[in-house]
């Protein structure tokens, strides 16, 4: 009997976001997962999360009904009863009216993030808040650091199509970890290296996977990658590695970065990263001496208070060797800003009050317990609509995150596939579809194609997409847009043809979309999208933020990390875990078997002189908090450093609170962001 496979695609925030085809076992449920082999990006290959995505679809514990707690916050299922959808809405809107009436439309927050990366599901929130003029969300979790980094040298989101790494002769992954987090960066790498024999370098401050496959690994210091990629340009200069032409037409000032350098050298650098001096040397020269170099930049390293200015130090690299020129040379960051899609419908833009003040999700802990700093003159938040994200667990101050959810005033709705810990803290909990059981169209930070898929299989039970929620609630709290009364297809097919797109019709039946750039402007061949079409080596940190006191005025080593003290000797590093996506997955048997437990990795000299030894009890710890994990020697870290990977439920931590107890929220210089990768704790034999 044949295989019934559907198209679809992988809603997950990964920038892969893969084509995927669907083995459909009934009208509900599904088997396998694959990656679709005709998309030139996907290739065929699929992380393992999301092959065994039956395991997550098909899960016995998927919400089924809407619920009304009835218990205390945080006791989980126990503490709800079902209700009716209509009942369920009509509270919610009651609550939104209340809080509206009491202390203005800013006492409402819609609350939203990345569970789906598809623009109808994920960003149709918006639409409600903008109508309303609830209070807005700075969306700082993830990319804020990173993509203000970026942007702040090379001018826009977007840079060399990824598929040209198999026409590399050198690859640089820099903060990142692809054979875990974005399997089909390897896939084109691994063609690279097979047919070119290229070589594989990686920049991260533990063995990861990928630098267990690298042909050299450069191991800094958490939080020093700009000191790093100083001490290489250096190099370049005094090698005399670099394309002076290629600066001279399209960079802002080398010759001021010339003599700024001079001072940053590979020993220099040593003793700030712990890379040895002769390592960067010879990688710089091996990077100066290839034209076809691709650097491939992750996330990872930007996730620190000195996150942007890392970001932008090692965007220069390219530019100063003028790596840009060549097929399967440059760099990419992300090609998420270059689809042009005009959400205006999707999003309610022509609704934004430019007035309504806008408060920074990461920092959900100090909002909800008041801080000044964040509510201003405004109201406390007493109502919020909760879609896509789990911020009890996500979120830093994970003890704030809680107190502030414990409020007795605090009215929450969460619309969720399971009972997360956030759900647990909720009034109302309202149970969602996954991506296979609605429509939605995604676009791709790792790639250039634009996906569309329609819905495969039935909803389960009760369950209802976010464009449904959010389209009741419009109708029962007065908000009015023509965006409430389409369907998410017909939301899709507006969007596509404002932005001179194939129709959705179109879209589906070609099943992908490629929005790939010419090679010259994939290239900026044409001109970087900066003032003078040159890269700016100088950026105008001042314009992109307001906490810009302190950003160096050229590439540099900024002194505003959390540094390591005779108080708090370890710098935290919390990386994603290989089968878990943020908090996702976490819920899945297979993941949850193959993590096993929260784990701490540390260096066999540290755990020696702690006393430590294989799955002792370990104590981390810091002003914020502290939590209890379990020791493992690792030799793949420099002294000094701790690896906890993955974000882990709160309530798989001895003590209920997991990792994000010890991470800051204080907003990453210039524009804000959060700070994942930058702690200082202390470490003790529990």
């Amino acid at each position: 009997m044949p295989l019934d496979l559907l198209p679809s695609v992988c809603p997950h925030d990964c920038p892969s976001t893969c084509a995927l085809e669907v083995e459909r076992l009934d009208h509900h449920k599904i088997g396998r997962v694959r990656g679709a082999a005709g998309q030139s990006y996907t290739a065929g290959v699929v992380c393992s999360k999301v092959a065994r995505y039956a395991e997550r679809h098909n899960h016995p514990d998927r919400l089924t009904q809407p619920l009304l707690r009835t218990g205390a916050k945080g006791e989980g299922r126990s503490a709800f009863a079902p209700i009716s959808w209509s009942e369920a809405l009509d509270r919610v809107a009651e609550k939104f009216l209340e809080a509206e009436r009491r202390h203005g439309p800013e006492a409402v927050w819609p609350y939203f993030y990345a569970g789906t990366m598809g623009l109808v599901q994920r960003d149709g929130i918006q639409r409600l808040r903008h109508t309303k003029r609830y209070s807005g969300q700075l969306s700082t979790i993830c990319v804020m650091l990173s993509d203000t980094g970026w942007v702040a040298g090379v001018g826009e989101k977007r840079g060399v199509d990824a598929r040209e790494i198999a026409e590399s002769d050198l690859v640089v992954v820099w903060g990142g970890n692809p054979v875990s987090t974005q399997v089909n960066v390897m896939t084109h790498i691994t063609r690279a290296r097979k047919e070119r024999g290229a070589k594989l370098v990686v920049v991260d401050p533990y063995r990861t996977p990928t630098a267990q496959v690298a042909d050299i690994h450069l191991m800094p210091r958490p939080g020093t990658d700009g000191a790093l990629a100083c001490a290489v340009m250096h190099e370049l200069f005094r090698q005399g590695l670099v394309d002076r032409d290629y600066m001279a037409r399209y960079t802002d000032c080398p010759a001021e970065l010339e003599t700024h350098v001079k001072a940053r050298s590979p020993e220099w650098a040593a003793a700030i990263t712990g890379v040895p001096a002769d390592e960067i040397r010879a990688f710089a020269e091996l990077y100066g001496r290839t034209q076809r170099s691709f650097i491939r930049l992750g996330y990872g390293f930007s996730r620190s208070r000195n996150g942007a200015a890392n970001m932008h130090a090692v965007s220069c690299l390219p530019a100063i060797t003028g790596a840009w020129r060549y097929k399967g040379g440059g760099a990419l960051y992300s090609n998420a800003g270059f689809y042009g899609l005009d959400k205006t419908m999707i999003e309610g833009l022509d609704r934004r009050d430019p007035k309504v003040r806008i408060l920074d999700q990461s920092r959900i802990g100090p909002v909800l317990t008041g801080d000044k700093r964040d509510l201003g003159e405004g109201p406390p938040i007493t109502a919020m609509l909760i879609q896509n994200t789990n911020p009890m667990v996500v979120c830093p101050e994970g003890l704030k995150v809680r107190q502030g959810f414990l409020r007795d005033d605090l009215f929450v709705c969460v619309h969720e596939q399971f009972m997360t810990e956030t759900a647990a803290m909720a009034d109302i909990v309202l149970p969602a579809t996954t991506f296979l059981e609605h429509d939605d169209i995604y676009l791709a930070g790792g790639h250039t194609y634009l996906q569309i898929a329609r819905k495969i299989v039935e909803p389960l039970a009760e369950a209802k997409p976010n464009h449904y929620v959010i389209c009741e609630l419009a109708k029962r709290v007065g908000a009015e847009h023509p965006g409430f009364a389409l369907s998410e297809w017909e939301l899709i097919d507006q969007m596509l043809k404002a932005s001179g797109k194939p129709s959705a019709d179109a879209l589906y039946a070609g099943r992908w979309h490629d929005c790939a750039l010419p090679f010259e402007d994939a290239h900026f061949l044409t001109g970087f999208p900066q003032p003078g079409g040159r890269f700016r080596f100088k950026p105008d940190w001042k314009g992109m933020g307001p906490w810009h006191q302190g950003m160096p005025e050229l590439p540099d080593h900024p002194q505003m990390i959390e540094e390591a003290t005779a108080e708090h000797p370890f710098r935290l590093v919390a990386a994603p875990a290989r089968t878990f996506l943020n908090s996702t997955f976490t819920e899945t048997p297979g993941s949850r078997q193959r993590e096993q437990r929260p784990t701490a990795l540390l260096h066999p000299v540290d755990c020696e002189r702690l006393a430590l030894k294989e799955g002792d009890r370990v104590r981390l710890g810091n002003r914020r908090g502290s939590v209890v994990v379990h020791a493992r020697p690792f030799d793949g870290l420099q002294p000094g450093v701790v690896i906890v990977e993955g974000i882990w439920p709160n309530g798989a931590f001895e003590e209920g609170q997991g990792i994000n107890a010890l991470i800051g929220a204080d907003p990453g210089p210039p524009r804000g962001g959060a700070c994942f990768h930058d702690t200082a704790v202390w470490v003790r034999a529990a």
